[in-house]
């Protein structure tokens, strides 16, 4: 099992050091994700700085950009990092989509894969100087000339992990990806009885196996030095962990466990405009499902006791900031367990 970090640097002139503070520690991977800033510019900086770690966003929003913007962007990373780029894609939610990036929505499963199929014929027309040919419901490329193409280069078959929580995107995974995103918001027994089952049953459908696509996590962790930090850092895991429970895409995750009433009481609460109080609502017992829950010396330890044989990479599901000496023990554990 590899330990992994992901980084949100407001300011690209520090990415290159946060990346080498990254590998210094002797982390395996540091992943960027599409929240506030764009995903895929720091780790220009980072595949500059680094020599060793995996690169990867975790998550970049597909359907916004056409496969073809993507595919030269992956193309680009793959390249500068000498293969160590990991391109990984989400498909958010419909009011997202729509509301915020201004762009139509379709059933994400079928354009997903169509988006994965689309960029590597893309790929394979720069590599091998074949005509471009991909014709689909959603997408359609038949126009590559020899000015826009790049050169062929070693890494041009970059690893796709996507992310999702339900059936049809573990599936199209299995099918179709290098990996898969876990979802934070998830539990073992969803893992072991939806996400791992339709992985296989995709792998299954290529002729692969489970072994062949890793499962990568950035898990919820609740942690501290004293009572009151352990308090504060429930609180704060409780709160994110009740809003992903009040969206419905997430809604299987409560249901499998038979908390399907926690969705409305969220909502409700949202409605009322009570931000303050969802976490209120998450009990201990559910939290210890979701988050592992350990002092900083026990933590890593809990992590890897939880998911061996389940993961392939994990991560914490907060930022690595090297500089936060709070949080410096617990980096330092991380790095102990799992070099």
């Amino acid at each position: 099992m590899l330990f992994d970090v992901t980084i949100f640097p407001k300011n690209l002139n520090k990415a290159a050091a946060v990346a080498r503070a990254v590998e210094d520690y002797g982390f395996a991977g540091l992943w960027t994700a599409e929240t506030s800033h764009n995903p895929f510019l720091p780790l220009t900086h980072a595949a500059a700085a680094t020599q060793r770690i995996g690169l990867g966003t975790a998550i970049a929003v597909a359907f916004p950009r056409s496969p073809m913007v993507t595919a030269g962007i992956a193309w680009d990373l793959a390249e500068q990092s000498e293969g160590r780029f990991m391109l990984g894609l989400g498909t958010q939610i419909k009011a997202h989509i729509t509301k915020r990036f201004s762009t139509e929505w379709s059933a994400p499963v079928p354009r997903l894969r169509e988006y994965i199929e689309s960029m590597r014929a893309i790929w394979g027309a720069w590599q091998h100087g074949t005509p471009l040919r991909y014709t689909g419901e959603h997408y359609r490329f038949t126009l590559m000339t020899p000015f826009f193409a790049p050169d062929p280069m070693p890494h041009w078959d970059v690893p796709i992990y996507i992310a999702g929580v339900n059936d049809g995107l573990c599936r199209l995974a299995g099918e179709l990806c290098q990996g898969f995103h876990v979802h934070p918001f998830h539990t073992v027994r969803y893992l072991k009885e939806v996400i791992i089952p339709n992985i296989e049953a995709g792998a299954q459908k290529s002729g692969r196996t489970r072994a062949d696509i890793k499962l990568t996590c950035a898990i919820f962790v609740v942690t501290g030095q004293t009572a009151d930090e352990m308090q504060n850092n429930r609180i704060m895991a409780k709160s994110q962990i009740a809003f992903y429970a009040s969206t419905p895409s997430y809604g299987s995750v409560l249901a499998l466990h038979g908390w399907d009433d926690l969705g409305e009481r969220l909502n409700r609460l949202i409605r009322e405009g009570r931000w303050g109080d969802l976490w209120q609502e998450i009990s201990d017992e559910m939290l210890d499902q979701i988050a592992v829950v350990a002092p900083p010396d026990e933590l890593p330890y809990k992590v890897k006791e939880r998911y061996a044989g389940l993961l392939d990479r994990v991560g914490y599901y907060f930022p690595f900031v090297p500089d936060e000496d709070d949080k410096q023990m617990m980096w330092n554990n991380a790095a102990k367990a799992f070099n």
